[in-house]
């Protein structure tokens, strides 16, 4: 079963969704730029200034692990809050090449690592100590969802099938260790596996397709008459 950490798979994920991303940015014209994303007080503006500011910050991680220097992602969260802030009113054409620049020179720094520094120790924005190689999974987490949050029509039904299993390991285990998480069993109905979401025996099972599932964990699909969640991030 492909974890977080394989990288022979993250990688390819992740620029398979640096290329969906922009594919997606290049539809839009600089007038739609400015109008709203389906994220709450956000312009698509702000998404595409978030995750250029992402690649950024996640390179300084890839620097940590390479270098042994510690390197956070940010120095507090007024920092991230403060740059896509001021990201999202830079022109159109500067926030269109920096999406495309800053994925690169991730990819290209993520891409030089060896073996040993993957091992390495860095921190998320949050505090969890990770190892580098979960930061190619962080990424894809970042291109694929926020390609939806643009609300063009990209939907969690884009994502390839081994990255919904994958989301939908790394979001129950979240949310199961948050107060209010119901206790369920998740059973896709195109999976031949099922996942666990709360603590104690589960009430119920939710089912449909995993990536589906998935959208409504991490809040890209309106949750109808499924329970209420924690939110994830």
């Amino acid at each position: 079963m492909t974890t977080r950490h394989d990288t022979t798979a993250t990688l390819p994920w992740m620029r398979a969704g640096t290329t969906h991303l922009l594919a997606v940015v290049e539809k839009l014209s600089d007038d739609e730029l400015t109008a709203p994303s389906t994220l709450p007080g956000w312009t698509r503006a702000h998404v595409i200034g978030h995750v250029a500011r992402n690649a950024e910050a996640l390179g300084r991680l890839t620097a940590w692990a390479r270098t042994g220097v510690e390197t956070p992602m940010y120095a507090d969260p007024a920092q991230r809050a403060a740059e896509i802030e001021e990201s999202a009113g830079r022109p159109p054409s500067t926030l269109r090449a920096e999406l495309a620049a800053t994925a690169a020179d991730l990819d290209d720094a993520l891409s030089g690592l060896t073996g040993d520094q993957w091992r390495a120790g860095v921190r998320s924005a949050l505090g969890r100590a990770i190892p580098a190689a979960e930061l190619p999974w962080m990424r894809i987490r970042e291109v694929w969802l926020h390609a939806v949050d643009l609300g063009t029509g990209a939907s969690v039904e884009d994502l390839p099938a081994g990255v919904v299993d994958l989301l939908l390991d790394d979001v129950t285990g979240a949310l199961s260790g948050k107060d209010g998480c119901p206790a369920l069993t998740l059973a896709p109905d195109d999976r031949d596996r099922t996942w666990t979401l709360g603590v104690g025996e589960a009430t119920h099972r939710e089912s449909g397709p995993a990536a589906g599932l998935a959208g409504w964990l991490t809040g890209r699909l309106a949750a109808g008459e499924r329970p209420a969640l924690p939110r994830w991030l």
